[in-house]
């Protein structure tokens, strides 16, 4: 990094600054005004915050060290901008119509009051192990590449990555509230898609060598990677990407992470109408086919280019060093200034997604549970206690970083694991609450409870696994080995038993707490206002992205 490159990421991150003291600026008295942006955001903010929010640290660095690995297997996750879709027009208009801030407040409506503590203890714990610790660590490793002698002696540059990002994210997520965050996304998501595919483009050009064109550099791509790295089909015996679970596992995770977790659903709520959030969702569709091709594809030519020669820091070709591509390809192959671009983007990417996580963790701390014990909390009694309810998640994370390598080395496959053992019991509630009216609030506990029991408890025994505490052989060691998708089908089907066997065999739910919450309930002025909402060109767009989806899927296939 030269002079030029650090004044570069001054300037990007004053600008932030200006934007987010701006809102600071602005009356957040209200929970609305602080937890929802006031619920007055078009569709452009929203889909670019949808996007900017889900494409953070995990992606910079874990999804382009998942593409130096292994190629375009984890695009599968990426080509989920499906499930965006469904958010839009399957899921938001119930929330939307139901004026609810978070979706354990859905479910008490839902179902009952405990199915909302449940529902947000689980959201808070795994916030704990996904967002809030992979967000550090990325930073850690990012900080670690960058600065490869010590800035303070005897203080690793891992650690001082970390608390420099939670210091400098939480000067604008804490005090700024969901405006701040989105406003300063809108604004991340274009310095990151620009930095990434012009990364990707040089990146292309020098693996071309000397008079090619970005065809041949695509070829010579093909060429050194070899033909598993673009093949998105892997056998069903693959140890880590069978076919199988990725296309009806993965879903499970996707349909959870988009349509039901806080931590996404919060953009769409932040919407004006349901046209705006509908409109949001099929922007940010559009964006979530990027990835891709602006982070695993650059994963993939930081490992091209390392086995060619053209890198010297090659540490990413060994195991567990897969993270290190994306900031190394800064580092060495962009030029002076841009380079300086690019890190702030980086930066910028790593401290969106911890904003985010901050923020939809505040919210569902201070609305979910600490609202419920202090009901008569002053509304600006609650922003208070949204700011300071994170700190303590956080020092958690902190806490759990040192174990996440047991589960596994690579960020992005860690992340999805993690997932898969907490998503099957929430899209099983949500789903079937909407579109079946004889599931009851005994059967929606039985299924978040004992689903979450048995995921954690698979995660358990894996971090078990990985510190050599389980026999080889033993039953308890099979299932610690058990593929994580397999294992994310298995408890899904669990948990779908438990929720459909407790709910046939207790009494249905009373009819006033079903009205306008599924499907057969929606009165028909809620059916026409969502009819609506839509009209022919959202549809089109609709079918674009789909066909774009199925068209990717027939290109890697090996």
């Amino acid at each position: 990094m030269q002079t030029l490159d650090w004044l570069v990421v001054g300037l990007y991150f004053g600008s932030l600054l200006v934007v987010a003291w701006a809102v600071v600026r602005r009356r957040q008295q209200s929970s609305a005004d602080y937890f929802l942006a006031g619920r007055h955001l078009g569709w452009v903010i929203v889909g670019a915050a949808v996007f900017a929010s889900n494409i953070g640290s995990e992606h910079l660095v874990g999804l382009a060290g998942a593409g130096a690995e292994s190629g375009v297997a984890m695009a599968h996750y990426e080509l989920h901008a499906w499930c965006l879709l469904v958010l839009g027009w399957v899921m938001a208009p119930f929330y939307l119509r139901s004026g609810v801030f978070t979706m354990p407040e859905f479910l008490e409506r839902r179902y009952t009051p405990a199915a909302r503590w449940v529902l947000s203890l689980v959201s808070l714990v795994s916030y704990v192990m996904t967002k809030f610790a992979v967000g550090l660590l990325a930073a850690g490793v990012v900080f670690d590449v960058m600065f490869p002698t010590p800035l303070i002696a005897g203080i690793d540059n891992f650690w001082i990555g970390v608390i420099g990002i939670v210091l400098v994210t939480g000067a604008y997520a804490v005090l700024g509230g969901l405006t701040a965050i989105m406003y300063t996304e809108a604004i991340q998501t274009l310095v990151f898609i620009v930095g990434s595919a012009t990364m990707s483009i040089i990146g292309l050009y020098t693996l071309a060598g000397e008079g090619g064109g970005l065809a041949d550099g695509w070829a010579r791509l093909r060429e050194v990677c070899g033909q598993d790295h673009f093949n998105l089909w892997k056998p069903l015996d693959h140890p880590k990407f069978p076919w199988l679970g990725m296309l009806v596992g993965a879903p499970i995770v996707g349909l959870w992470y988009w349509c039901t977790d806080q931590y996404m659903v919060q953009r769409c709520l932040a919407a004006r109408s349901q046209t705006e959030a509908r409109r949001g969702t099929i922007f940010g569709a559009y964006l979530k086919l990027l990835p891709l091709f602006i982070f695993i594809v650059p994963g993939m030519i930081a490992f091209a280019l390392a086995r060619t020669g053209h890198l010297q820091d090659t540490s990413l070709l060994e195991d567990g060093k897969s993270n290190r591509a994306f900031p190394i390809m800064v580092l060495e192959i962009l030029p002076i200034g841009f380079r300086g671009l690019v890190v702030a983007g980086l930066l910028a990417a790593l401290m969106s997604s911890l904003a985010s996580a901050l923020n939809s963790s505040s919210t569902l701390f201070t609305i979910d549970i600490y609202k419920k014990i202090r009901p008569q909390s002053s509304e600006a009694h609650l922003v208070w206690v949204g700011r300071i309810a994170t700190t303590t998640l956080v020092i958690f994370s902190l806490l759990w970083i040192p174990l996440m390598a047991s589960v596994s080395p690579t960020l992005y496959e860690y992340l999805q694991s993690v997932q898969a053992y907490l998503a099957p019991p929430i899209f099983a509630v949500f789903f079937l609450g909407v579109f079946w009216r004889r599931i009851n609030a005994a059967g929606c506990l039985a299924g978040l409870v004992g689903g979450f029991i048995i995921g954690m408890t698979r995660l358990a025994m894996e971090v078990c696994k990985g510190y050599g505490l389980l026999a080889p052989g033993t039953a308890l060691y099979r299932i610690a080995a058990m593929n994580y998708l397999y294992f994310e089908m298995v408890l899904l089907a669990a948990a779908l038993a438990m929720i459909v066997g407790v709910s046939l065999v207790t009494a249905p739910p009373p009819a006033e707490r079903l009205s306008g919450l599924t499907y057969a309930t929606a009165t028909e002025a809620d059916r026409r206002e969502t009819r609506g909402s839509w009209n022919g060109w959202d549809v089109f767009h609709t079918c674009v992205v789909l066909g774009l989806i199925v068209a990717i899927y027939g290109y890697f296939r090996g």
